[in-house]
């Protein structure tokens, strides 16, 4: 099974680049983050008839994820246990559109979006904080089973994941708080497979519009697939499509796939 995950910015906007390369790379299972609509608004029918089922959890314009696949797709949940609201100041607490959840070809698959935390001081970190944490405890349920979660996880584990720890734009993924939230999910019983695959400057999977990043390649590596070790044992190989970022309507994040044997 070939299993990818990529934070497309926006599926409205990049459909067709995204269908184009699904069927060019033969991708089995995709994880989407950042569709930015609701499942009714969701440009589904190219899916459809590329020979994808897709599930997509969306609340309005923001956040939102997805899973496609054409290897099965079944027991779809919209949310973890636990997993935490949000609310700012007089906003009433939501569970946002940050995770879905879906069994494609023996796999469970999670497509997760995990908060940017905004600013150390902003109730968004806390917020971040506290969802690593209950990922953490409702992933170590399901170490047993072979799971992939998978998707933007807005943290740069080690120095080497990031142009410059200094970046202003990128306080809320560097602090080491953070990095021990994600770091949690090794001891819950999962393994970053794009660690065992590549080397750890390898490449970045973000690079922001603002200020020529991608040309200077001025970068993050935010985006990973950690597996059970049921399914990390089946693990053959990951890469990071950097050519993604190139060309008109691009998204500012690439995919990261892997192949499993089945």
């Amino acid at each position: 099974m070939r299993l990818a995950t990529w934070n497309v910015n926006s599926i409205r906007a990049r459909v067709d680049r995204v269908v184009d390369y699904l069927v060019r790379d033969q991708i089995d299972v995709l994880a989407m983050q950042e569709i930015k609509c609701t499942p009714a608004q969701l440009p589904s029918a190219p899916f459809l008839e590329a020979g994808y089922e897709i599930a997509a959890h969306g609340l309005n314009q923001w956040n939102g994820v997805a899973i496609v696949s054409r290897v099965g797709l079944a027991d779809v949940e919209t949310q973890f246990a636990q997993q935490p609201a949000f609310g700012k100041g007089d906003q009433p607490a939501v569970v946002e559109a940050r995770a879905l959840g879906a069994t494609c070809g023996g796999v469970r698959v999670w497509s997760l979006y995990v908060p940017n935390g905004r600013g150390v001081a902003d109730p968004h970190y806390a917020y971040k904080l506290d969802f690593l944490a209950s990922l953490r405890e409702a992933a170590a349920a399901w170490a047993l089973e072979p799971t992939a979660l998978v998707g933007d996880f807005n943290v740069a584990p080690t120095a080497g994941d990031i142009w410059d720890e200094s970046d202003p734009e990128a306080t809320t993924h560097v602090t080491p708080a953070v990095r021990d939230a994600l770091s949690g999910l090794a001891d819950a019983g999962y393994q970053e497979l794009s660690r065992r695959f590549l080397p750890a400057d390898a490449t970045y999977t973000f690079w922001d519009y603002k200020q020529l990043r991608f040309p200077r390649n001025e970068g993050m590596r935010i985006d990973f697939a950690w597996a059970s070790a049921p399914l990390a044992d089946r693990a053959l190989d990951v890469r990071i499509v950097r050519d993604e970022r190139k060309g008109t309507g691009a998204s500012d994040h690439v995919p990261v796939v892997i192949d499993f044997a089945d």
